[in-house]
């Protein structure tokens, strides 16, 4: 499901309609991917986006007034880019959507906004876009039901990126630095982190990494309810057609970002 998406992030194609529509590289994502929440005000998509510097979402706020152009153009580029990069995807992917959106449909909203945010907005005509709405609706729902739980653990945007740098085995702040923090944001998250004890000496302590553990294996525990509603034969049918043409996906975030880009997409090196 996040390959399937995640891709679009970085996209040169996506990206030339965001600069056009006046927003500069990553601001764009920023722009196309918090459209449904943009009318509840910058605050609301800090709240909602979690790692991401909220400096960086309130300079989208100042350069942007009309969100939807981007949700537009984010579709334009999806469509075309399904169809040149992996056009294996289109067939099953728009034979599943029917099912998926049965799935979105009956999933529960209660604290999950973004999610909630994206319900609100029209479905596409286009089977295609429909049925990859529907995947991104059900990315958004784990998102939602993640940071949930890293707001239970009680941890900020910015010690949860600490934590998931560490987790993931990437050099030392490689991961907050790509979500645009600053180094003041990024010094006042391991200063917190050490005084939960779950960093020491600028390190990630094995508690830290084993709390970050957890909340994936919680949320992955979450969400085995969007599969059972789908049903376990159908869940294995649409992994098993949706994998190769993922990989070229991935592929294509190696060439346009880079290969620690969507590490939900990717096999932990530690």
């Amino acid at each position: 499901m996040q390959t399937t998406i995640g891709w679009i992030f970085w996209d040169p194609g996506a990206v030339r309609r965001y600069e056009a529509l006046g927003a500069p590289g990553p601001l764009g994502y920023v722009a196309s991917r918090a459209a449904p929440l943009a009318p509840a005000g910058p605050d609301a998509v800090v709240a909602a986006f979690g790692s991401i510097s909220p400096n960086v979402i309130r300079w989208v706020f100042d350069l942007v007034s009309d969100f939807e152009p981007f949700w537009r153009a984010r579709d334009e580029a999806v469509a075309e880019g399904l169809h040149l990069y992996a056009p294996a995807i289109v067939e099953p992917l728009i034979a599943a959507g029917p099912d998926l959106w049965r799935v979105v449909d009956d999933l529960p909203s209660v604290g999950r906004v973004l999610f909630g945010a994206h319900m609100r907005m029209p479905r596409p005509d286009d089977p295609l876009l429909s049925a990859w709405h529907a995947v991104n609706c059900i990315r958004e729902w784990r998102g939602d039901t993640h940071w949930a739980l890293v707001a239970a653990a009680g941890l900020s945007g910015i010690e949860a990126s600490i934590l998931h740098n560490a987790w993931l085995g990437y050099d030392r702040d490689w991961l907050p630095q790509s979500r645009g923090s600053s180094a003041t944001e990024i010094e006042a998250g391991w200063r917190s982190l050490g005084e939960k004890g779950l960093a020491n000496a600028d390190e990630v302590t094995p508690g830290g990494v084993q709390l970050r553990q957890r909340l994936e294996d919680d949320t992955d525990q979450l969400c085995v309810r969007i599969w059972k509603a789908y049903g376990a034969d159908n869940t294995r049918a649409l992994a098993m057609a949706l994998e190769p043409p993922c990989e070229l996906l991935l592929a294509r975030v190696d060439e346009t970002a880079g290969p620690n880009y969507q590490p939900a997409s990717r096999a932990r090196s530690i």
